[in-house]
């Protein structure tokens, strides 16, 4: 009888025991943070609309990005392409970076960001204070080639969040952030929201919303938020995937490209909002939760009052929810720094007056 030929493994039996440990240090972050609070505040001028925001910033690495990165890691490991030593490689404007960094020193591994040089000091800070290295570029469309070029020069893995984000994430359930959001809304009054709102950087996370709401079978319409600088709104308009764009003043959403996350057929509308309305969004929701929301957060919560707006119109009552993604003190040098936003020549107060007067009052269109 022919003895049978034995072919090489895929994995050493180390390579196996390290695995096994980096799985289980990775689930065992994902139990202690397995959830954020459903946070829901009070605004005078929109009875009959109850709008919801679930705050992401508790993570332990500050931000939505936190889910994210747990799941690129563990894509990247259950595909055998991060082994013990590799070296892992991202192209972020941030947020992501921040929590990567921290997985990688969870599990011994070294880890390099490549980013823009506008990124705020904060998050550089972050980024090194969990052991990353930062590698910068001078526009935002270099970021790609630069993480891959280092990630090959030494053998090791390009994370890739704005190819993998869509596909890294179990939209179907396993506790994600869609799944989170209906589980507690369940037991609100509208438990069943008009609309969910998101921006979109890499756009996975409105593919896993979307494709969720489809999934579960739900009258719930997804709204992606879009920004100044980006792709994604004319490209989602047009249903031309190859749109290109200057890229975003509001970190972590907008991108200069259409990623390959961006699934634009699970959106039911998207809004282009300006970044004097971003910017003047956070500033206030920061002042009515006493404490400070990022940029991208106020995208958000500026979409929500769009929404809000339309329903009015509409008379139609529901509830709306939305993300908290990062905290504003990432932004102190920037977002809420005045000197900042006269050298961007950016005007807050007029938008700012609006938003203050919609939710008190509930008078005036923010559409």
């Amino acid at each position: 009888m022919d003895q049978c030929i034995k072919g090489r493994s895929a994995l050493t039996p180390e390579d196996r025991d390290w695995t096994h440990r980096a799985i289980r240090i990775l689930e065992a972050d994902g139990r202690r943070s397995a959830d954020t609070h459903l946070v829901k505040p009070d605004f005078p001028g929109l009875r009959g609309i109850d709008i919801y925001f679930k705050d992401e910033s508790t993570h332990p690495t500050g931000s939505l990005k936190h889910r994210l990165a747990r799941s690129l890691f563990l894509y990247g490991i259950c595909n055998g392409r991060i082994r013990e030593n590799t070296l892992l490689v991202e192209a972020s404007s941030g947020s992501t970076a921040v929590s990567e960094a921290y997985f990688a020193r969870l599990l011994g591994l070294s880890f390099v960001a490549v980013m823009t040089r506008s990124t705020s000091q904060q998050k550089i800070e972050a980024i090194e204070r969990f052991g990353g290295r930062c590698h910068f570029v001078d526009h935002a469309r270099e970021v790609y080639g630069a993480a891959q070029a280092i990630a090959d020069e030494a053998d090791g893995y390009y994370l890739d969040q704005f190819t993998h984000a869509e596909r890294a994430t179990d939209w179907r359930g396993n506790n994600n952030i869609a799944e989170s959001i209906f589980r507690q809304m369940s037991g609100e009054f509208h438990a069943v929201p008009e609309w969910v709102v998101m921006s979109a950087g890499t756009g996975g996370t409105s593919a896993t919303l979307g494709r969720f709401i489809r999934y579960r079978n739900l009258d719930t319409r997804l709204c992606v938020v879009d920004v100044e600088g980006s792709a994604f709104y004319e490209a989602w308009q047009s249903g031309d995937m190859n749109i290109t764009a200057t890229g975003s003043r509001i970190e972590g959403i907008g991108r200069p490209r259409v990623e390959p996350s961006f699934i634009p057929t699970v959106i039911d509308e998207m809004i282009r909002i300006p970044d004097e309305a971003s910017i003047a969004a956070a500033h206030v929701l920061s002042d009515r939760l006493f404490r400070r929301v990022g940029g991208s957060t106020g995208t958000n919560f500026m979409g929500v009052l769009c929404m809000a707006s339309l329903m009015r119109q509409q008379g139609r009552s529901g509830s709306l929810v939305t993300l908290i993604c990062d905290s504003g003190d990432r932004y102190a040098t920037s977002y809420y720094n005045e000197a900042w936003l006269r050298e961007q020549k950016l005007d807050i107060g007029g938008w700012r007056a609006r938003i203050e007067r919609f939710l008190d009052t509930g008078e005036g269109s923010l559409l």
